[in-house]
């Protein structure tokens, strides 16, 4: 079991990578790209990104089972959600994807007969009513198939949180680089499809994506998960859909709502009761097995 000092600074990690995550509404706005093309060229420069890191931390690219399914799920969360994005509201995507909690509580219970602890299950149930609330006013019925694609990148995502939880720093790092590698292999030939102008605002914006948004963040989430377990992960994660309108605001003068303020508040406070609950069960248990 990881120190308690190792987690809080676990926790710390995935909550900048959130951060860093929601900033792209921002810059996708500015790209006057397909989504499909804007996927694949921001996971082109993010697995570049990634490389760098991997070369120069002494980390081997590692080609195995558990890197290739975590590269398949991290590729089809990507796809999943911007294809949501294009068939249903932004508020809805953001909102349905963070089903994630639940997926990863039914996947390690079904799949690896893993128990929760009921402080667990009441702060995935109270996280997801905090979210639901952020998004009261806009969220509606939206349009079914990307409704269904946002759950179903829930449940990639979910699959991403637990893969690269259970497997080694090199195959997890690996399995990132090949999840970028592979929706930039699918995304970038779309150009040839969907007309891509150029413009040094749309290039900077795609750099930005693809540097601070999406390659430095997963650097940052496979650092984290190695002693943040999954569900933590997925919790922190929810800063992501949380920023997101804030952001709207600062820049586009977009005021949240009240329902959105009060949920926000729901949330923080969830997590954050979460967070110091964690702390304090790992070091009673960490005492505990030194005392035995």
């Amino acid at each position: 079991m990881a120190s308690s000092s190792s987690q809080r600074r676990s926790v710390g990690l995935m909550a900048v990578c959130a951060c860093l995550w929601s900033i792209a509404g921002i810059f996708i706005k500015l790209v006057p790209w397909n989504a499909m093309v804007i996927a694949g060229f921001r996971s082109l420069i993010a697995a570049a990104v990634v490389l760098i890191f991997m070369r120069m931390t002494g980390r081997r690219v590692k080609l195995n089972l558990s890197s290739l399914q975590s590269g398949v799920c991290i590729a089809a969360t990507f796809f999943a959600f911007v294809s949501a994005n294009k068939m249903t509201t932004a508020a809805n995507a953001i909102v349905l994807q963070f089903t994630s909690p639940v997926f990863i509580l039914i996947i390690s219970a079904l799949v690896f007969h893993q128990h929760f602890h009921r402080a667990d299950l009441i702060t995935v149930v109270i996280t997801l009513f905090g979210i639901s609330l952020f998004f009261f006013d806009k969220l509606g019925a939206g349009k079914l198939i990307g409704n269904c694609l946002a759950i179903l990148a829930g449940l990639f995502m979910a699959g991403m949180y637990v893969i690269t939880g259970r497997t080694d720093d090199d195959s997890r790092m690996s399995g990132i680089l090949f999840g970028h590698l592979l929706t930039a292999v699918i995304g970038v030939p779309m150009i040839f499809i969907f007309p891509a102008p150029v413009s040094s605002t749309a290039v900077i914006s795609v750099l930005a994506l693809g540097v601070i948004q999406l390659g430095i963040p997963y650097i940052l989430y496979g650092l984290a998960v190695k002693d943040c377990p999954p569900l933590a992960c997925s919790l922190v994660g929810a800063i992501e859909p949380l920023l997101n309108p804030f952001w709207v605001f600062i820049f586009n003068g977009e005021q949240p709502g009240k329902f959105a303020l009060l949920g926000g508040a729901i949330v923080i406070a969830a997590v954050t009761g979460w967070c110091v609950w964690r702390d304090r069960f790992v070091s009673v248990n960490s005492q505990n097995s030194l005392d035995d």
